[in-house]
């Protein structure tokens, strides 16, 4: 009897179901069709193209923009008894040879390659010699300019329709917009194709934002929350990066540095100490992180404001891939908001790019402020209608709010009186009655505002005055040295009649930590248990031996359940999700054999 989809995802992936789209995204491409596929990280995007690809004569091509991605997923593939390969710089000249020989007689059913490789006149010959089942295009919004992540060499890839246009094509991404869509399908010339939009919703994500008051402190009292746990933490330059894991080492933590600006050899070590070690936090800017496939990264930190919605989604999803509980940490302040607009307006984009860059990021500071569910917000983003969840900050917690109305009127009369030529923190100062050099050079001390805002102490007023830059009350003019300005919306307020509801500035204090229950219902989530360490010490000696990162020989989850169900035969073990037969086969001797001493 032929394989069918689902005997294929229950006997080599070891899962009993599909889950949502799916199902219906595997038929339509081992059916020929092209699609689209918007499924959020951890959704299972990787079978929607690997099955079609065992279903359909000939070898699947992958486009994937990461080496460490091409060789993960590969090692992965190969662990399943799937013939896998890839095509990067990694390899020699001997071996390259060897995998193109593959291909073009007929012996793989996947093969990974970088956009830049697909397009070279011999790889183009070497597809015409060999049986292509299908083309999927990983990490599709590097394709649209309109993105987070532009790359340019991925426009390239429209050709492939034009010289194979038999050949079914699968393109994929965890985050677009309705703009981010409609370019993908334009450029990639997939006008014809399926669009299957499954939910951004990432359940087992937590959200929380937090005002910056004290940083590095606010750093530490969260990664103190996940001591021994593997996350990623995102800074905006390289010194601070440099810094800021400088911070964490001196602190206890195990924590690397990686950026554009360290060499190679360095950064590639510490990127394969974080996929293979247990417990490692990496330090990085944005360079890191798309297409790392570790499941069981617990959180995701940001230090600065990144700059959209989607770049918040993108990274903040490298978090629990695997399903299980996870958290994601975000400090932002008023500094970060104008150094942001600044990067807009100084780029060398034309004005239609720089007007959406404001958008998104007016989207992104949207998301910080809001007073209401985080997951709601965040959602609606990419139109999709919400809930409350219940496991965010907001719902936790639900901020104070306060009428601000006459701290905005006193904060916009101040910007006003000292001639829209100062930034906040002079501002400020001439609100509290600060006698400074700059106040007596200006002769500020005599103003009407001087001293008005005695009530609020420096902290609330940068809360107040980021705040109305973030509500469009006032402006920040980067080619007056990031002076304030009035706006249009300032003068109903100014005038009374508009109220200004504000948030209240919040120091909480470190909360205990706490987790979700398990998405799997294993109700295993404690990592003292002793039969899941033992499991896990089988596991990364087992991996060691194999030179590969933990997780391709066993996901944490599958180990969890393991630890809670105690299997006692193949039998048993097999209906744990994540074993298919190659790897009951080459493991489960002895897993049930760690079982049984544990």
């Amino acid at each position: 009897m032929s394989d069918t989809p689902l005997s294929l995802l229950n006997r080599i992936f070891g899962y009993p179901a599909f889950r949502g789209e799916q199902a219906a995204i595997v038929d339509h491409v081992a059916g020929g069709g092209d699609a689209l596929v918007l499924m959020p990280t951890g959704g299972g995007k990787s079978l929607c193209y690997q099955i079609p690809a065992l279903l359909r004569e000939g070898c699947a091509v992958v486009v994937s923009p990461l080496i460490a991605l091409m060789q993960d997923q590969v090692a992965a593939l190969k662990e399943l008894g799937i013939a896998a390969a890839f095509l990067n710089s990694s390899l020699d000249a001997a071996a390259a040879m060897e995998v193109e020989r593959d291909f073009a007689t007929g012996r793989l059913k996947l093969l990974y390659v970088a956009p830049e490789r697909l397009l070279t006149p011999r790889f183009q010959n070497l597809l015409e010699q060999a049986r292509v089942a299908l083309f999927a295009i990983d990490e599709a919004h590097c394709v649209s300019q309109w993105g987070h992540d532009f790359r340019p060499e991925y426009l390239g890839l429209s050709a492939l329709h034009e010289r194979f246009p038999g050949v079914p094509r699968i393109a994929l991404t965890a985050t677009a917009d309705a703009a981010t869509r409609a370019e993908i399908l334009d450029r990639l010339d997939l006008h014809a194709a399926r669009v299957f939009v499954s939910s951004f919703d990432r359940p087992n994500i937590r959200y929380r934002i937090a005002e910056k008051t004290d940083p590095r402190r606010q750093l530490l009292d969260f990664l103190r929350e996940h001591a021994g746990e593997a996350g990623i933490v995102y800074c905006s330059t390289r010194k601070k990066v440099e810094e800021t894991a400088a911070a964490l080492v001196q602190a206890g933590f195990n924590a690397l540095p990686y950026h554009g600006g360290m060499d190679n050899a360095t950064r590639s070590r510490h990127q394969e100490r974080f996929l293979r070690e247990d417990g490692v936090v990496m330090v990085a800017t944005i360079a890191f992180g798309m297409g790392i496939d570790k499941p069981d990264v617990r959180f995701v930190a940001h230090l600065d404001l990144p700059r959209s919605v989607e770049g918040y989604y993108q990274e903040t999803g490298r978090a629990g891939r695997d399903g299980e509980p996870a958290e994601a940490w975000m400090a932002w302040g008023l500094q970060d908001v104008v150094t942001q607009r600044r990067f807009i307006d100084e780029s060398e984009a034309g004005d239609a790019h720089k007007r959406v860059g404001h958008a998104k990021l007016d989207a992104l500071v949207g998301l910080a402020e809001a007073a209401s569910c985080r997951r709601v917000a965040l959602l609606a983003y990419f139109g999709e209608p919400s809930q409350p969840c219940g496991n965010c900050d907001v719902c936790l917690e639900p901020p104070v709010l306060w009428d601000g109305t006459e701290a905005a009127q006193k904060a916009l009369s101040a910007v006003y009186r000292t001639g829209q030529r100062f930034g906040a923190g002079h501002v400020i100062d001439v609100l509290l009655g600060k006698a400074t050099d700059k106040v007596e050079k200006f002769g500020h001390a005599g103003l009407s505002v001087f001293g008005i805002g005695a009530n609020l102490d420096d902290k609330r007023w940068r809360a107040v005055l980021r705040q109305l830059v973030v509500r469009g009350l006032l402006e920040v003019d980067h080619t007056a040295y990031g002076a304030l300005k009035l706006t249009q919306a300032a003068r109903p307020v100014l005038k009374g009649e508009e109220t200004v509801m504000l948030r209240a500035l919040e120091v909480r204090p470190a909360r205990r930590k706490s987790r979700l229950a398990p998405s799997s219902g294993a109700g295993v989530h404690d990592d003292e248990d002793p039969l899941f360490l033992s499991l896990r010490a089988w596991r990364r000696e087992t991996a060691n031996e194999k030179g590969v990162p933990a997780y391709v020989i066993l996901h944490d989850a599958a180990l969890r359940e393991i630890a809670a169900r105690r299997p006692a035969t193949l039998e048993a073990l097999a209906e744990i999700p994540g074993l298919g037969t190659k790897k009951l086969e080459a493991y489960g001797e002895d897993v049930l054999a760690v079982v049984a001493e544990g």
